[in-house]
């Protein structure tokens, strides 16, 4: 699979709430499939079951069988090298920028003073 597939996968997993719901859960810690469940009682295991389902294809969460339980466990590493490849390098470009706005707007100013009346320039006419 290409890393743009790759890509693809991640960015459709991080498509819904729901799933966002469930990763921010395993990054506080490992659950079990039930103890998911418990957490959305608006969706009925089958929907859990898919959710996790798309997470695992993106590589996002890693399931373990222990006994009859199913522990599901994040894998940040897909996040992280969505950081790494966009943003990353456009929080360094937009952080470049205002740091160049910073300079031109902080940046003394020389001065603008009025020619008086009857200076030189008015009296060439």
């Amino acid at each position: 699979m290409s890393s743009e597939d790759e890509a693809d996968l991640i960015f459709k997993a991080l498509g819904h709430r729901v799933r966002r719901s469930i990763l921010d859960l395993l990054k506080a810690e490992s659950l079990t499939t039930g103890m998911l469940c418990a957490r959305f009682p608006e969706l009925d295991r089958c929907t859990v079951m898919q959710h996790l389902g798309v997470l695992e294809e993106a590589g996002l969460v890693v399931a373990e069988r222990r006994g009859r339980e199913r522990w599901n466990h994040l894998d940040a590493l897909p996040v992280h090298a969505i950081h790494e490849r966009w943003i990353g390098p456009y929080a360094a470009y937009a952080a470049g920028m205002l740091s160049r706005l910073k300079k031109v707007v902080e940046k003394p100013q020389t001065p603008i003073i009025p020619a008086k009346a009857g200076t030189q320039a008015e009296s060439a006419d």
